[in-house]
C-alpha cells in the first residue's frame, strides 16, 4: 500500500523506443502528491508517449516507474485503480446525450440504478453542464465537449488525473474554463499530470514544469526558476518600420552576442542583455543605425523565451 509521503509519480531513467528512435530517453520525474505538474514540449517530443507509459497504456524498454506507490511493470492493475486519463480527443459516443454518457460510465464502473444518474447529475452540475445534459454530444461546442470528457474521467475520483493536452483547438473562453476546472481538481488533492504545448497554460496551471525535448528532460523546476535560469535581463525592443527587422536582429545579435527571437506578431525582437549597460549600448547601436523604436523595455524571460533559450525552437 502506498504512503501519504511518496511521490504520486516516481520515474528514474524511463526509456521508450520506436525502432532506432528514442521517444522517451531516460527521463526522471518526481510528481508531488496534490500538485498540477506540466510537460511542456513540441510536437514530438515524447510528452504523449511519457504519458501514455506512466498510465500503463505503453510498456517502458527501460528505468523503472511507480504511480501512487505501485510499479508500472509489476502492479499495473494497482495503478490503474488509481488514475484515470483523458487523451487528446474526446472519446464520447456523440449520439447519446451527455447524461447517457455519464450514466453509462458509471455503470461501467459498478454504480447501480439510481446511484449512476446520481452521480452522473452531480458531475453535469460540478462541470457547468447542467443545461446541456439531455442534448446529443454531437450538438456540443468543443469546450462543452471537453469539460464532459474531462467529467467521464472522474466518475470515479482519480489519485492522479493524466492530462494530454487538455485545452487543444478551444477558443480562450473554453480553454479558461477548462483551467478552472483543474485548478479546482488539484485544490480538492487530486494529482494533476498534463501535457502542453501551451507556454501561457503551464504557466498558469502548474507548481512545477519539465521541458522535454527529442525524448529528453532538458529542464525542470517552477516557472520563475525556469526564467532565471536562463538569465533576468531581456531586452524588448519593437520596430517603427518591420521591413527592419532583419537589419535589427543582426546588428542586436552583433552587439550583444546572444540570439535574437523574432515575435510571433508585429516587428518584435527579444534577446538576453547580460547589463544594463550592454542592452543601452544595443539600443544607442539601433538609434545610429537609423532604425526607429515604437517601443523597448528590459525585463525577465516569457515562458516562450525560456522555451527558445533551452530548445532553439518555438512550441508553435
Amino acid at each position: 500500500m502506498s504512503r501519504p509521503h511518496t511521490p504520486a509519480i516516481h520515474a528514474r531513467g524511463l526509456l521508450k523506443r520506436f525502432g532506432e528512435m528514442r521517444a522517451v530517453d531516460g527521463i526522471d520525474l518526481d510528481v508531488p502528491r496534490g500538485m498540477i505538474f506540466a510537460i511542456l514540449g513540441p510536437n514530438g517530443a515524447g510528452k504523449t508517449t511519457l504519458m501514455r507509459m506512466l498510465a500503463t497504456l505503453a510498456s517502458p524498454d527501460g528505468g523503472s516507474a511507480s504511480v501512487l506507490g505501485h510499479d508500472l511493470v509489476s502492479a499495473p492493475q494497482a495503478v490503474r485503480a488509481g488514475i484515470a486519463m483523458t487523451g487528446q480527443f474526446a472519446s464520447l459516443d456523440e449520439d447519446l446525450t451527455g447524461r447517457e454518457n455519464l450514466v453509462l460510465l458509471a455503470r461501467l464502473w459498478g454504480f447501480r440504478g439510481r446511484t449512476s444518474r446520481e452521480r452522473a447529475d452531480e458531475l453535469l452540475a460540478a462541470f457547468d453542464l447542467s443545461d446541456a445534459a439531455t442534448k446529443q454530444v454531437k450538438d456540443y461546442s468543443g469546450g462543452m465537449r471537453r469539460r464532459l470528457d474531462i467529467a467521464a474521467s472522474l466518475v470515479v475520483t482519480p489519485g492522479v488525473l493524466f492530462l494530454d493536452e487538455p485545452t487543444t483547438g478551444l477558443d480562450p473562453v473554453a480553454r479558461q474554463s477548462v483551467w478552472r476546472m483543474i485548478r479546482g481538481l488539484a485544490g480538492s488533492g487530486v494529482t494533476v499530470l498534463l501535457t502542453t504545448q501551451y507556454l501561457d497554460e503551464a504557466d498558469q496551471l502548474a507548481a512545477r514544469i519539465a521541458v522535454i525535448d527529442h525524448g529528453k528532460k532538458i529542464a525542470e523546476g517552477t516557472s520563475r526558476e525556469l526564467k532565471v535560469s536562463v538569465g533576468s535581463g531581456f531586452l524588448h525592443v519593437a520596430l517603427a518600420d518591420p521591413a527592419r527587422i532583419e537589419e535589427a536582429a543582426a546588428l542586436l545579435e552583433r552587439r550583444l552576442q546572444a540570439t535574437v527571437q523574432r515575435g510571433v506578431e508585429g516587428a518584435m525582437l527579444s534577446v538576453v542583455a547580460k547589463t544594463s549597460r550592454d542592452a543601452n549600448e544595443a539600443l544607442a547601436a539601433l538609434l545610429a543605425a537609423g532604425i526607429e523604436l515604437a517601443d523597448f523595455s528590459m525585463g525577465s524571460p516569457s515562458l516562450d523565451e525560456v522555451f527558445f533559450a533551452l530548445t532553439g525552437k518555438k512550441t508553435s
